[in-house]
This record gives structure tokens, sequence and C-alpha cells, in this order.
């Protein structure tokens, strides 16, 4: 199992009805199989997200977030790891809003 904690991402690609960006920091906490994580950041004035962490390293989670319209909005998510050739890791996700239009996306959050 790959162990998330402490470990803060960054998103580098989303779809175009994602609301995370190259500014929204994830800042990630685990205890045993359990993550959490608070975000923040372009669009974004404050989220969180909780989940579970698989044994192969994958992530399912559920998020909420407040943005700068003063929407709420929430969603679950799939994540990926990849372990890149400097040790860093990159989540490969898939998505989808359980709020609003109820559309689906992917994005790719790399390590910082």
């Amino acid at each position: 199992m790959i162990n998330y904690n402490d470990k803060k991402f960054r998103a580098i690609s989303n779809t175009e009805n994602g609301e995370t960006s190259s500014d929204t920091i994830f800042h990630y906490q685990q205890n045993n199989n359990i993550l959490s994580s608070k975000y923040s950041g372009g669009e974004i004035q404050l989220g969180h997200l909780i989940g579970i962490v698989h044994n192969n390293g994958t992530i399912d989670m559920n998020y909420h977030h407040i943005n700068f319209q003063n929407e709420i909005k929430s969603g679950v998510c799939h994540s990926t790891p990849e372990i890149l050739l400097n040790g860093k890791i990159r989540l490969h996700e898939v998505w989808k809003w359980t709020s609003g239009d109820q559309t689906k996306g992917v994005s790719i959050l790399e390590e910082i």
C-alpha cells in the first residue's frame, strides 16, 4: 500500500467541467487505509476529501468544496497512482459530480 501521509499534490490537468487547477493544492493525511485531505486554491475557497486507500495504492474518495461563487460542490473520485522516475506520485483520476449537473471528468494530480 502506498502511504500518502503528509504529501502535497497539485492538479496538472483537468477536464473543462472540473474546478481544480494548477493553483489547487491538496494536503493528504493518511491513517492506516483512511485518507483525508484539505484543499484550496484557484476556483476553490475550501475543500475536503475522505477516502479509502486500497492495497494496490488506488483511492476511492468522496469530496466536497465551496467555490468562489459560494456554491457547495460534491463528487466521487477513483484515483490510480503512477510512480514517476523521480519517485514522486502522479494520480490519474476519474471523477463524477454528485451535485449540479452530475457530469464526469478526468484529472491528473502530481506530488509537489
